[in-house]
Order: C-alpha cells, then sequence, then structure tokens
C-alpha cells in the first residue's frame, strides 16, 4: 500500500512505464504496489519501475531476428551427437540416470514422471556431518513395505493362518524391527486375527474367521504391500559423502513428502522431476530448473550450447503460467497459424480441424511462408521497399 498523497506519483509512473512496457506488466506492478501489506515509500516505487524496465529492455531482441529458428538449430544440432543409453549412477551400482538424448526429450516433452526419477538431498547443520545421523534420515524417507523385509512366505491351509519369514539382514538394512512389522499389520483392517512370533524371526498370522483359500491369497498380497515406513516413491535412499559434508541420493522422488522429513534442508533439495517442482514451488521454480537440467544433459555430453537459447525455450515452456511441452500437445500445436500446426504433425487431422472451424491464415510466421514460397518476414524480408525510378 502507499500513502494517498502517494497516490497521484504512483499513476504517473504507471503512465510513464506503459510508453515502455507492455500493459500486463504494468498492471501487475500496480496492482502489487497497491495490495502490499507495509507501506511502499517514493524511491521504492521508482526502484521497482527501474528494475521492471531494465530487465524488459535487456529481454528485447533486435526486430527481425529469428530467434526461435536459431534457439533450435542450436540445440538441435549438437543433440544429434548425443549418446542414447541410460547409464549407472557413477559410483553407486543401485541407481540408474537417464542422459543424453532420451533425457533431452523428456525435458522438452515435459513428461510427468521421468524415466529415472531421482533426488538429491541435502541435511541440515545438525545431521550433515554425522553419517549416522544421515544414515537415519535415509531410512526415514525409504519408502519400505512388508514385502521388502520378509524373505519367504506360506500359506497353512489346516489352520488358515499366513507364514512370513523376515530377513533379518534386510530388517537391518531398513532400519526396521520385528515390532515395526506387526505394528503395520495391526493397522490393517483384517477382520478377527492374531500373531505369533517364534524365535528366528517368524510371524504366523492367524485368522479366525477366514474359510476361503482365495480370501486369504488375497490376504496375504494385501500384508505384503503394507506400508512400515518411508515416504512413496523414494524406492532407495543412500548416503553419499559430498566434499565435507553428508548428502542422500534417492532412487524416485516425492518433493512434498520430503520437505516434511526432519533433518532435510528444505531450501537445497534437488529433484529432475519437473511437474513436482512446478506443483510444490511454482512456475518460476520450474522455468529455473528446465534451464539448469538442460544445461546439465548438454555439459556432460561435452557440448556447448549459449544460455540464451536455453532460457528461451524455457521461456517458451513455461509463458502460460503452466509447463507445457513442445509438441503438438503444448507450444506447437498452440500454434495461431494452421499450416504452422500441419507442417508438424498429424497434418490431415490438423487441415480437417481448420476446415470445420473455418480458421484463416493469415501467413504471418516463418513455416507457413516457407510452405507457400513467399519470403518470410524476418530480417530483411520485413521491410517491403518500393522504388519510384526518376525518368531523365
Amino acid at each position: 500500500m502507499i500513502d494517498e498523497k502517494d497516490k497521484p506519483y504512483l499513476e504517473e509512473k504507471v503512465k510513464q512505464a506503459s510508453n515502455i512496457l507492455p500493459q500486463k506488466i504494468v498492471d501487475d506492478l500496480k496492482n502489487l504496489i497497491l495490495n502490499k501489506e507495509i507501506i511502499v515509500t517514493r524511491d521504492e516505487i521508482d526502484k521497482i519501475f527501474d528494475l521492471a524496465i531494465k530487465e524488459y529492455s535487456e529481454g528485447l531482441i533486435a526486430p527481425g531476428e529469428a530467434i526461435g529458428i536459431v534457439a533450435a538449430q542450436s540445440v538441435g544440432e549438437p543433440g544429434t551427437q548425443m549418446t542414447l543409453r541410460t547409464f549407472h549412477f557413477a559410483g553407486i551400482r543401485e541407481l540408474n540416470v537417464t542422459l543424453g538424448l532420451p533425457r533431452l526429450i523428456e525435458i522438452v516433452d515435459a513428461k510427468k514422471v521421468p524415466s529415472t526419477p531421482m533426488m538429491t538431498i541435502y541435511l541440515t547443520d545438525e545431521y550433515k556431518r554425522d553419517r549416522d545421523k544421515a544414515l537415519e534420515v535415509a531410512r526415514k524417507l525409504e519408502y519400505t513395505k512388508i514385502e521388502n523385509v520378509v524373505s519367504s512366505t506360506s500359506i497353512d491351509i489346516a489352520s488358515m493362518s499366513i507364514i512370513l519369514q523376515l530377513d533379518n539382514e534386510m530388517l537391518k538394512d531398513k532400519g526396521v524391527t520385528v515390532d515395526d512389522v506387526k505394528k503395520a499389520i495391526g493397522r490393517l483392517k483384517l477382520g478377527d486375527f492374531m500373531i505369533e512370533e517364534s524365535e528366528d524371526s517368524t510371524l504366523n498370522i492367524n485368522f479366525a474367521n477366514i474359510d476361503s483359500i482365495a480370501a486369504l491369497f488375497k490376504l496375504r498380497d494385501k500384508i505384503l504391500n503394507t506400508k512400515i515406513k518411508g515416504i512413496k516413491g523414494i524406492k532407495r535412499a543412500i548416503v553419499q559423502k559430498k566434499g565435507d559434508e553428508y548428502i542422500i541420493l534417492t532412487d524416485g522422488s516425492n518433493l512434498s513428502g520430503v520437505l516434511s522429513v526432519k533433518g532435510v534442508d528444505v531450501a537445497k533439495v534437488e529433484t529432475n522431476n519437473i511437474r513436482e517442482i512446478e506443483e510444490v514451488f511454482g512456475i518460476e521454480a520450474a522455468r529455473e530448473i528446465i534451464i539448469r537440467e538442460i544445461s546439465k544433459v548438454l555439459a556432460e555430453q561435452g557440448l556447448d550450447v549459449d544460455i540464451r537459447h536455453i532460457l528461451l525455450i524455457a521461456d517458451v515452456m513455461t509463458r502460460t503460467g503452466i509447463v507445457r511441452q513442445i509438441g503438438r500437445h503444448g507450444v506447437t500445436g498452440e500454434k495461431n497459424s494452421v499450416l504452422a500446426r500441419a507442417a508438424f504433425e498429424v497434418t490431415v487431422k490438423h487441415l480437417l480441424d481448420a476446415a470445420a472451424r473455418g480458421d484463416v491464415e493469415e501467413f504471418k510466421g516463418v513455416v507457413e511462408n516457407i510452405i507457400i514460397g513467399h519470403p518470410i518476414k524476418l530480417g530483411t524480408g520485413m521491410v517491403e521497399l518500393t522504388m519510384r525510378p526518376i525518368l531523365r
């Protein structure tokens, strides 16, 4: 908010900025200042508009520059040199990571779930120097079901009971006790049953009112799929030393779940799942991770692409406020030009739909003008020069 006496000053700044900035940006800035809970001074109003104008001006390009085509070529050409394989994560045989062209395609296609979702989790000061404390956090994260700690299962038809042979090594590895397993079974609504434990970590689950073998098999599957602890989606959590601190690498991703775990540094959590970042932190964070992920993929392959081309791809994917793929279901499919859409994929469908709607082709873009053999309206093609010769 601002003082009443400063309102004319704000209106004057809005009027001046409207000559430079798009009206939507000016309106957003004005509303932001008016709706702020604290008082915004004249100096701060000046700084806000000056910074907006500076950022906008630095983002402008020369009229007629084919930035889209240049960016596509700059990423597409080195992209042909990329490898196509999925690699083991460096130093850890349990984890795979998708690199190269498949990962680049995943990013620009805005896949809801990456083929190898991963997280890098940094820890707070209390936990990051101590391996045991880091392992404690990792065990809290790792999604553990009863089947993960069971070496064998059997069904006793005579007594209508299910027998679970627990694996002591897996129990220790997952940081789970036999009591934890019993508590997890106890939380299930299985009717009237009793659990008997023997000395060799065998659990005998007796049911009082089950008279069907098929029902017993269903109950066994339900018990094996029961969660003991952890966060859904985190299949494996591995502690690794990085510099002088311990970090946790995960197979699987669940950003919202991880942020609630004690010991996790919420300001440093990383995931390669762009959709999760958009959902939890918003579109600006999603744009940032698109830039970082594309840059990382290219750098790993030893390819050098100007950051401005990557920025343009990220801007195009996120400019509407949601992450959209660069494809017929996203950016390309929403082009105004009928011929531009038809030239990309499913040509006949686009032409039939456009004909049914009565769409008009205005030939403003690059693709549609190339199709009909007209000069494109970029560079020197933007200018129509008329000459009147002087006859002497």
